[in-house]
């Protein structure tokens, strides 16, 4: 004979039931839920110390907000997976979630990499950082940027995060009044287009991650060296091994450092974590020009007058040495390669119209920060 359930037991479990329906419909509809919660694990090509990674922690905490802590990043440091020229196959195939580098690094696979990682001597049409921008958001260069990697052949989606530029010429053990002077140095150089065509005007340009230049340049491995601007060079020390530091260089007139995403690892994520992600990436290449501003001038103040560093006009012969080289690599890749000729041609027909009216204006802001600059040194 069945026996008959207790009313008070049948009602608990009736009101546990409804509980436990609710709770599920409440993680439904908040988010909060353990399986909605994504962790993309990035590697660097840097240090964690260094500023650019500093910048990337700002977007991931935009990420994580926008999607109310649905989406989190974890960044690794250099070598913490693989190692620096090896993040770029690694996010193809899986083995991380996402690399942290700067797209000229890939050169090797593509040479129209460089065109949007560090186009050359500003493409050799006069594109500074804040055109390439413009370029970039507005006139069809975020369209071949995503082309870019289906030409590679790999399973990535990029995201542009941090422009910068231009960035110095770098730091030498002695003053360099002639190209001769330059010539004699072992010079650290970033891969691919930009630093063979220091090697074209024949400099002894050496390729290597930002995490070994120190090191090098402290066994003695090279002489010379550039990284990026006075901030991010300050942290990574070189003040303390070369006194002597020149601004102005054409190798890098605009660098932008990226995202790497692995294709599966995005496309498993919902629209709105997707838009989310852009977004914060939109957000961060005016947040990192806002830093670099701000970060480097202090930088420079204080390599001057704390630190003992002696800061100088870079050889007039440079320019023109540097410029010529690098104008025969963009004809020759061009002429190689159709996709090369594809992303340069439509950044001179934006730089058409879009540099003479830039450069103009720009003079009036250039002026005038001189004219201030000069009542700063009579002070």
């Amino acid at each position: 004979m069945k026996r008959e359930e207790n009313p008070m037991s049948r009602l608990t479990k009736l009101t546990k039931g409804a509980a436990a329906a609710a709770l599920l419909a409440a993680t439904s509809l908040f988010g909060v839920s353990a399986e909605a919660k994504t962790t993309i694990r990035v590697q660097s090509v840097i240090p964690n110390t260094a500023d650019e990674v500093v910048m990337l922690q700002d977007f991931a905490d935009d990420v994580k907000a926008l999607t109310d802590g649905e989406v989190e990043f974890e960044i690794l440091p250099a070598g913490a997976v693989v190692g620096v020229q090896e993040i770029l196959d690694a996010v193809d195939a899986g083995l991380i979630d996402g690399g942290f580098a700067w797209t000229h690094y890939w050169s090797g696979k593509h040479p129209a990499a460089m065109l949007f990682g560090s186009p050359v001597a500003g493409a050799g049409i006069g594109i500074d950082n804040i055109a390439f921008m413009s370029w970039y958001l507005n006139a069809g260069g975020k369209e071949l940027y995503d082309q870019l990697w289906k030409e590679m052949g790999v399973n990535v989606k990029g995201f542009m995060l941090q422009p910068v530029g231009p960035e110095a010429l770098g730091w030498f053990k002695e003053p360099i009044t002639t190209m001769d002077d330059f010539r004699k140095y072992r010079f650290r150089t970033p891969p691919g287009i930009p630093g063979q065509t220091y090697k074209d005007i024949g400099v002894a340009s050496v390729a290597m991650g930002g995490g070994d230049i120190l090191p090098a340049l402290e066994k003695g491995t090279i002489d010379a060296a550039e990284w990026c601007c006075p901030k991010p060079d300050s942290v990574f020390g070189f003040q303390k091994v070369l006194k002597h530091y020149y601004l102005q260089g054409l190798h890098q007139v605009v660098v932008n450092a990226d995202l790497y995403l692995n294709g599966d690892v995005f496309d498993a994520l919902t629209p709105l974590q997707q838009k989310a992600i852009e977004v914060a990436a939109n957000a961060s290449l005016m947040k990192a020009m806002a830093y670099r501003i701000n970060e480097n001038g202090k930088a420079l103040d204080k390599l001057i007058n704390e630190d003992g560093v002696e800061l100088h006009d870079t050889p007039a012969e440079y320019f023109t040495e540097y410029m010529a080289a690098a104008n025969a690599a963009l004809e020759k890749n061009a002429a190689e390669n159709a996709f090369f000729k594809q992303v340069w041609d439509s950044q001179k027909e934006f730089a058409r119209t879009a540099v003479p009216y830039w450069a103009q204006a720009q003079r009036t802001n250039a002026n005038l920060g001189a004219a201030y600059a000069d009542t700063l040194k009579k002070q």
